[in-house]
């Protein structure tokens, strides 16, 4: 039954129809959409931003390693590689191949297995440099290096995986990874110094 007004006559209650409940509904979720929209690219542009990880690389055992092996094809020279991942975010690689120059020229081809970089973490990886001995002693500068006791050397290498974020997210990324190296042979020592990118 309807309500009665001041001047006697009924006024019917008023119904929602299908209709406008799909708006309101329709209003909502888009509302709802808007804001966890909002709190993703606010959390990307700012707690979740991927920072670049900080990576050094090391030569192990180079106080064995034997530069003049002209009868020999490969000299394996051990190396560890130190990688800091400052992200909210786990680093997943795939299989890949890096490579140790000298003077712009390859002298060894170096494999990474499967890596996985935890969010926040520190890990060490080990590989193994199969350096072409021939190739050191075939240019001519090798040995004016060695009569200064040292060597310069390169390594790169890129890095193809994925980023996951809160379990949640999962993104392509590539890192690239750039070491100068200096072997100091008077000393039997190493120093690196390397530039790393993640790009997603």
């Amino acid at each position: 039954m309807g309500i009665q007004n001041s001047i006697g006559h009924y006024l019917e209650p008023q119904t929602v129809t299908t209709k406008q409940r799909l708006k309101i509904c329709f209003a909502v979720s888009a509302l709802f959409f808007i804001i966890v929209a909002t709190v993703i690219v606010t959390l990307t542009f700012t707690t979740f931003k991927i920072k670049d990880p900080d990576v050094s690389l090391r030569p192990v055992g180079l106080e064995n390693f034997q530069f003049f092996t002209p009868n020999s094809t490969i000299e394996p020279l051990s190396m560890l590689i130190t990688v800091v991942n400052p992200n909210y975010g786990r680093f997943k690689s795939i299989n890949s191949i890096g490579y140790l120059n000298y003077r712009h020229n390859v002298i060894a081809k170096v494999p990474f297995e499967k890596i996985v970089i935890p969010a926040h973490s520190k890990i060490n990886v080990s590989t193994t440099a199969g350096i072409v001995t021939k190739k050191l002693m075939s240019d001519p500068k090798f040995w004016t290096d060695i009569e200064v006791g040292a060597l310069n050397l390169t390594a790169n290498v890129i890095l193809p995986g994925k980023v996951s974020m809160i379990k949640i997210f999962k993104l392509k990324a590539t890192v690239t990874i750039s070491c100068g190296i200096y072997l100091n042979l008077s000393a039997v020592d190493a120093d690196s110094s390397c530039i790393t990118k993640i790009k997603l």
